[in-house]
């Protein structure tokens, strides 16, 4: 049987399956995808109108042309002109282990499909369940600082205890995007990638070992590219958007003044997302772009997991701070905890080591000091460095 005469297709190779195959997705929605002279809004206009692809390729072409389409794009449509090439990409899926969701199915990330500009197909291998549940997209520079990179770590674990249904979705790049990807493995957490170039042609190369940790922990490779696309540079940006747009939030960790990950944050706040950056000490270029994002206000300073729950507003079950009875009544303040919280058994720590572990100014560590050395449960040291009591 022709695949053309089938209402349906069902992908049977998918190599990480968590989930029955998909098969909502039709031919007709591969083959509107390959219409010629269409962008991405155009096609999503045709879909607001008719509903589905399949509606669409069963209009007439007085139908079509009434609604001031080009003459090209109605003959392609009503001469069904690019399913042989979906047949073809239909194959070299199952071959590949690759499957696919189209935006009027069920299963396509719900989030997603709020945007202006989705894709209508998405491209994947592994589970992209998770991109339908609490998602928050984790992206930053490439040159990664040890800085930002003890603190992708930590905020992915603590948001592991506080929301342990949670999936961190960043871009499989060197720097910030691979250390989200790999704490939140490290975490128990499931992590999507979505790539800026088919999800058979991992990008970079050296992540592949990335990758596949990716796929066999729950997580997926997506894209909005089908298999045998030459990448671009020119993908990245579009790529961003899916990022931006699959999550309730995305969280910049370190940028330097330009890069990718600010476009990201532009989108989300385009898309009315939560964006949320975490602050660097003044004066470094890797994070000139975080800070200017907080300065200018397009996006909400965090220094902790409970900073993320809160802004991006998720309900969670309220864990109990262990604190010795000491502690707790001495009435801290907040940020005084937090900073104590800072201090491992006997540890001495100087200010720009409180400054790297808090995410805190130089300033408000200082003042802080003062008040938890006041109180007795911090004690300077001779050469500026501290110790909890």
């Amino acid at each position: 049987m022709s695949i053309l005469t089938q209402k349906n297709f069902t992908f049977t190779s998918c190599k990480y399956h968590f989930h029955p195959p998909f098969a909502d997705m039709k031919i007709e929605d591969l083959a509107l995808t390959l219409l010629p002279g269409l962008g991405t809004r155009s096609i999503t206009q045709l879909l607001a109108y008719f509903g589905s692809a399949t509606t669409l390729f069963a209009r007439s072409r007085a139908e079509l042309a009434e609604l001031g389409l080009a003459e090209g794009v109605v003959s392609a449509i009503t001469s069904k002109q690019t399913f042989a090439e979906a047949e073809d990409i239909v194959r070299r899926m199952e071959r590949e282990g690759v499957c696919g969701v189209a935006s009027t199915d069920e299963e396509y990330p719900t989030l997603l499909r709020e945007c202006d500009d989705y894709p209508h197909v998405l491209y994947y291998k592994g589970n992209i369940a998770p991109l339908s549940g609490r998602t928050l997209s984790v992206v930053g520079t490439r040159t990664m600082t040890p800085y930002g990179g003890r603190m992708t770590n930590r905020l992915v674990a603590d948001l592991a205890e506080m929301v342990p249904d949670l999936s961190v979705v960043s871009g499989l790049a060197f720097g910030v995007d691979g250390e989200a990807h790999l704490s939140a493995i490290g975490a128990g957490l499931h992590t999507v990638a979505v790539l800026p170039s088919p999800v058979t042609s991992v990008t970079p190369r050296t992540h592949q070992k990335l990758a596949e940790s990716i796929l066999s922990s729950g997580g997926a490779l997506v894209s909005e590219y089908r298999s045998g696309v030459v990448g671009k540079g020119t993908f990245y940006i579009p790529r961003n958007r899916i990022i931006a747009g699959v999550s309730q939030g995305t969280l910049v960790v370190e940028s330097p003044a330009k890069g990718g990950s600010l476009h990201t944050a532009e989108m989300a706040y385009g898309y009315n997302r939560t964006v949320m950056a975490l602050p660097g000490r003044v004066g470094d270029r890797s994070s000139e772009g975080a800070n200017q994002l907080i300065a200018s206000r397009r996006a909400a300073m965090v220094c902790s997991a409970a900073d993320v729950v809160r802004e991006v507003g998720w309900n969670v079950e309220e864990r109990a701070v262990v604190v010795t009875a000491s502690e707790d009544s001495l009435g801290l303040s907040e940020g005084e905890m937090h900073l104590l919280g800072c201090f491992g058994e006997g540890e001495t720590l100087a200010v720009d080591t409180l400054v790297e572990r808090s995410g805190m100014s130089i300033a408000s560590i200082n003042a802080l000091l003062v008040g938890l050395d006041i109180a007795g449960v911090v004690r300077q040291l001779p050469g500026g460095r501290y110790e909890k009591v």
